[in-house]
Order: structure tokens, then sequence, then C-alpha cells
């Protein structure tokens, strides 16, 4: 194990030298890479784009890319470009309008049935949030997704900031009828011990299929011991931030929990860096485009706070609607069909890479 480790420690410190001797030219936005040996997601990313956040190269590449922590040699990636499309592709903006302009195409029945009531909320951008075109990509995504799969009702979105109200009470009350979004546990992995919330998602809900996947890291100092972990194993006896009200379900499913790390649990992810830097944590763990936002809000780089590149973890997001809910399968199915067709359209990857498009931009502003 202790070579092993050493091999990686080595390629990821040659992949770094690399960055500073011009690989750069190399990997360069709108363009497809192919993978060499020692690269990571974070090392191509920051060669192409000046940031570690590489889930826009995951969102892009998907369909060839199963565990963003170990990239096959050889593997050909296609890095989007600025505005989000792909390399000799139709940007997202010109596919998106072309898409509306062929559904409102489309003769819908005019027979009476309930309107749709969705609900989510604010302060996760780029998710969701109405300060956002549409209100973020999640919810742009559900109510095209509606709309793709033939609904001829009525709907609204409801922004309520109170998150946990959603599941514990706005959905088994019939008060909406979907919630915009979740990450959703493998329910057929009982290999360990599920929490009351794990539980809760796999049996009192009905979830759409995977809307999103998002990529976890673990961001610690960089000469913390846990910063080369190559295992979750390694980061038991740890102290991991991950903001209150965050889901623990992807910690679980790698085999950490309350009995074997001690959670500290602040409101923002700024607080959870805060807490790597001055000690009160060894690790924080969160999503690693939320990362990238919030270091360069604190002006923060790599030098202070850095990505373990070896662990990562996969987790995917939902829309929900209760059992309760006498419409629940029919809403959801309709949503499922949507979001199938988006994925064959392009649709799906347009409105995501627009609304990163549109955050990027407000972020940048905000730091001129």
């Amino acid at each position: 194990m202790f070579n092993e480790n050493l091999k990686k420690a080595m390629r990821l410190a040659s992949a770094f030298t690399a960055l500073g001797a011009g690989a750069a030219a190399a990997q360069e936005a709108c363009t497809n890479y192919t993978v060499t040996d020692g690269d990571t997601m974070a090392t191509i990313a920051i060669a192409a784009y000046g940031t570690s956040n590489y889930q826009p190269i995951f969102n892009a590449n998907r369909n060839v890319i199963t565990n963003p922590g170990n990239l096959e040699p050889g593997l050909v990636l296609a890095l989007p470009c600025e505005d989000g499309s792909l390399p000799n592709g139709q940007s997202a903006q010109d596919l998106i309008a072309a898409e509306e302009q062929r559904a409102a195409s489309v003769k819908r029945s005019n027979v009476y049935e309930p309107p749709i009531k969705m609900v989510t909320g604010n302060g996760w951008a780029p998710f969701t949030d109405e300060t956002l075109n549409g209100g973020g990509f999640m919810t742009r995504l559900a109510t095209t997704s509606l709309q793709r799969g033939g609904n001829n009702r009525e709907f609204s979105v409801s922004f309520v900031d109170d998150w946990s109200a959603h599941l514990q009470t706005l959905l088994p009350l019939n008060a909406f009828d979907i919630s915009i979004a979740w990450t959703i546990p493998d329910c057929t992995n009982r290999s360990y011990e599920w929490s009351l919330e794990t539980e809760a998602r796999c049996t009192q809900f009905v979830a759409s299929v995977p809307v999103y996947d998002v990529v976890g890291g673990f961001f610690t100092l960089p000469e913390s011991a846990y910063a080369g972990a190559t295992t979750f194993e390694e980061f038991k006896g740890a102290t991991i931030c991950r903001m209150e009200g965050w889901s623990m379900v992807v910690l679980e499913e790698v085999g950490l929990n309350d009995s074997n790390v001690t959670m500290v649990k602040p409101k923002t992810a700024r607080e959870c860096l805060d807490a790597v830097l001055t000690g009160t944590a060894d690790i924080a763990a969160f999503e690693v485009e939320l990362f990238a936002a919030t270091m360069n809000e604190m002006g923060l780089s790599s030098a202070d706070i850095a990505e373990n590149p070896f662990v990562s973890t996969l987790s995917s997001m939902s829309f929900l609607a209760h059992r309760s809910n006498p419409y629940a399968r029919q809403y959801i199915a309709m949503m499922n069909k949507g979001l199938v067709e988006m994925r064959e359209s392009g649709e799906w990857y347009a409105i995501i890479s627009d609304t990163l498009r549109e955050q990027n931009q407000k972020l940048n502003a905000a730091s001129n």
C-alpha cells in the first residue's frame, strides 16, 4: 500500500510540475484532450480554465467518465468552450432556443388536470436560486422536463428556503407535488446501516431518474496527513466539516458516519473552509463547484487549501414526490420522459452549461 501511495503521489507531483512547464498549452478550453498518465480532473481543469473546478468537464463527458478520481490514460475528453458549448458544437443558447421553438409547435390537449406545484429553495447557486435565469439549472431542468414530457397542466415553482420542511412537511401534506432537488442514495445498497434520512428517502418518496451527478471533494491543508489519503478508510478518526442541513448520505455510503468521524456543521461553505484553516476541522467535504466558488470569494489558492486528488464521491440528484400524493408516479414518469428526450437532444447539457456561464459571469463581476 505504501509503495502504491508513493507512486500516486509522485504522479500527482509530476502533473503539477507539468502545469508549470507549459502543459497548459495542450489543455485548452474548446478542444478535445487525450488524458495522459498522471492527469487528474483538477489538473486538467487548472490547465484549461485556471480553476480546479472540474464539474463542467465531468458534465460534458458523463458518458465516458465512470470515476472522476481515476482517469484512464488515452481517454479523450471534450473540454467545454467558455460559453459552455462543446468543441465544434452548437452554442448552448442556440440549442435551447431551437428546442423551445420545436416544443412550441407541439399541439397540447386542453383537458383540465390539476396544476403541478413545485418547490425548491434559494442559496444554492447555480443549482437553485431565484437570482439566476429560470431559478438555477436544476429548476430549469425540472420545468423543461415537464414540458418535454408532454405536460399540459399549469405549473408553478415556489422558493421555500427552509429545505428541511420540503420533505418533512410540505410534500407529505401535499402542499406541493414535487421538490427540486435531492440527493438520492442507492436504495439497493444495504451493506451499511441506513440512517433515518436514508430510510425515509428510500421508502417514503418517488424519485425521478438521476437528473445530475454531483462530484464531491475532500479539502484539507496542503501539509495535512489527509491530503494524500487514497482511501476513505484513512479518513476515519478525522474531524470533517459539512454544512448544516446537507445530506450525510454520500458519506455514509463510503463508510463515514458519526461513529468513526467527528462532524462539524456550520451554515456555510466559507465557515467550513475557515474551520480547516484554523484547525477546527481536518477536512471540508462538499461539492467541487461550490469549493471553487468559495475559494475565489475568499481569495484563497491551492497553497492555502488543497483538494485531495485520490478520493471523491459521486452522488445523483433527483426530483422527489411523496408516495401519498395520488399523482406522484404520473408526474415523475412525465419528468423522466422529458429528461430522456432532453439528454438525446443535448438540451440537458445546454441548460446546465448556460446557467454555469451565467453564474461565472456573476462571480467574475463580483470579484472585479
